[in-house]
Order: structure tokens, then C-alpha cells, then sequence
């Protein structure tokens, strides 16, 4: 089964994601309440997919991306932030980080489901064309 980290501080939220992942997706889902847990649950989980608030306590979405894509361990898991705030500047910061997409709250939830399913399937067609060269 595809695990999936859900990194977000405001309780509510992470729950509403966690079970539109687990029920409409299908995924396994982890939750974290902030960027240093998020950290620490990836090392030890090593999920298919991270998503990631922007602003969360303790450590930033963007702080914990730069640590997890330092880490041989977990450099190659896909992140995704999740943020209702929309500036270019912060879209194009977090893409630098590293991450596969920026995707702004309030979404839809059928919607995050399918572009979860979009991105993995965009990862695994990558690493596919990587173990053929």
C-alpha cells in the first residue's frame, strides 16, 4: 500500500486530509504536527510521498524539505507543499527546495487525491526512465 506523510500543524486539517487520503485514496497514511516531526516520522517510515505545510512550528515546510532532501535516506521521496498562501515568490521558493508541486489550500478533495496519484505516477515514470539509461 502507497504510504503518504501528512505534515500539518492545525489539527483539523490534517485529520480532513489523513482521511480523504486513507478513504478515497486508498493510501496509508502518517501524520506529523510539525516540520521536525514530519522529519523524524520520514527517516523512520520512509513513505512514497511527503506533504508538507508551509508554516508549521518548530521547523518551517521549507526547512524540513532542505533536511529531508539533504538525507541520503529520504532525498528522493517526492514533497508536496500544501500552503494557503499563493505568492509566486513562495511557489517558486518551495519548487527550488525540491519539491514535485505547490498546492494551495482550500483544495478539493477528490481533486488532492488525483493529483497525488498524478505526481506518483510522474515519479515512478522518472525513475523508470533512470534505471533504463
Amino acid at each position: 500500500m502507497t504510504k503518504i506523510l501528512v505534515a500539518e500543524d492545525e489539527r483539523d486539517i490534517r485529520e480532513l486530509i489523513a482521511f480523504t487520503l486513507s478513504s478515497l485514496g486508498g493510501f496509508e497514511v502518517i501524520k506529523a504536527n510539525n516540520g521536525e516531526e514530519a522529519v523524524e516520522k520520514a527517516r523512520e517510515e520512509i513513505p512514497d510521498l511527503i506533504l508538507l505545510d508551509v508554516r508549521m512550528p518548530k521547523m518551517t515546510g521549507y526547512e524540513a524539505c532542505s533536511q529531508l532532501k539533504a538525507d541520503p535516506l529520504t532525498q528522493n521521496i517526492p514533497i508536496v507543499f500544501l500552503s494557503a498562501k499563493g505568492q509566486e515568490a513562495e511557489i517558486q521558493q518551495g519548487l527550488e527546495l525540491g519539491a514535485e508541486e505547490y498546492i494551495l489550500k482550500p483544495f478539493d478533495p477528490g481533486e488532492l487525491v488525483e493529483k497525488i496519484r498524478a505526481i506518483l505516477r510522474r515519479v515512478q515514470a522518472r525513475r523508470a526512465e533512470q534505471v533504463q539509461v
